[in-house]
């Protein structure tokens, strides 16, 4: 865990850092990862994550984080029927830092008396996160242990970056525009893994699984499995897009 910032200079260099982080995981050149280690300069923290919200499937996908499988299971798939939940969604669209929960509202949080609590968890912050057109696209966890509470500035820095951290976690953000030429390549998406784009360059042969499978000598239900996280990671409802919004990347199988 890194050493607590003192000084707001301090703070505001990091925050400076983390927005880069974040800008070159939303154009693919960086991963998300990196946003993490970036943000434990702003708020030291002991876990943290950055996870993905998929529209169709209803729950979160986690890109990046530190969290323990228990903990990083309930963020991904129950975190989103928590009582907290509705409070950050809510108009105020604020980060909520458990210092500041009411207590009643935290007695009745399955993630904070089951998850948080059993590891230590005494501090930290939990923020929805807003594309520019409103839609949710996913939510950045933070926590600490031991009685620590983030300075102002730190608290304010990671407001200020919620723009940022927002487009890192948008699969539209990487997608072309709408002016784009056909022909010309857009920016690659982000947050797939290099097995994951193989299978994606490999969808817009409109080849079967069992066709992917025999030519990156894996098994079908992997390649199955795979799809599955493209589809979520970029948000897309099915293969078919997947291909096309591949096509018009401009990746495409080698040979």
């Amino acid at each position: 865990m890194a050493a607590e910032r003192s000084t707001a200079a301090d703070i505001l260099d990091a925050a400076v850092r983390v927005r880069e982080a974040a800008r070159g995981a939303a154009a693919g050149a960086a991963g998300p990862d990196a946003v993490l280690t970036a943000l434990a300069e702003v708020v030291p923290y002991d876990h943290a994550s950055l996870a993905r919200w998929d529209p169709v499937r209803r729950r979160h996908t986690t890109l990046a984080g530190s969290y323990p499988q228990e903990a990083t299971a309930y963020i991904e798939t129950r975190l989103h029927r928590d009582p907290v939940f509705s409070v950050l969604r809510g108009p105020a669209r604020g980060g909520l830092w458990l210092g500041d929960v009411p207590r009643p509202l935290l007695a009745s949080s399955p993630g904070f008396r089951d998850v948080l609590l059993p590891l230590g968890i005494e501090d930290g912050v939990a923020q929805c996160l807003f594309a520019a057109d409103g839609r949710y696209v996913g939510m950045l966890n933070v926590s600490a242990r031991g009685p620590r509470r983030a300075p102002e500035p730190a608290r304010a820095a990671v407001t200020l970056l919620t723009e940022a951290l927002a487009a890192a976690l948008d699969p539209r953000a990487a997608a072309p525009p709408a002016d784009a030429p056909a022909h010309g390549p857009a920016r690659a998406p982000g947050g797939l893994s290099p097995r994951e784009r193989e299978v994606l360059a490999q969808l817009t042969t409109g080849r079967t699984n069992r066709e992917i499978a025999e030519r990156l000598y894996i098994t079908p239900r992997t390649v199955g499995t795979h799809v599955e996280h493209i589809l979520a990671k970029l948000d897309l409802p099915n293969r078919a897009a997947a291909a096309a919004h591949a096509a018009a990347w401009g990746i495409a199988p080698p040979g």
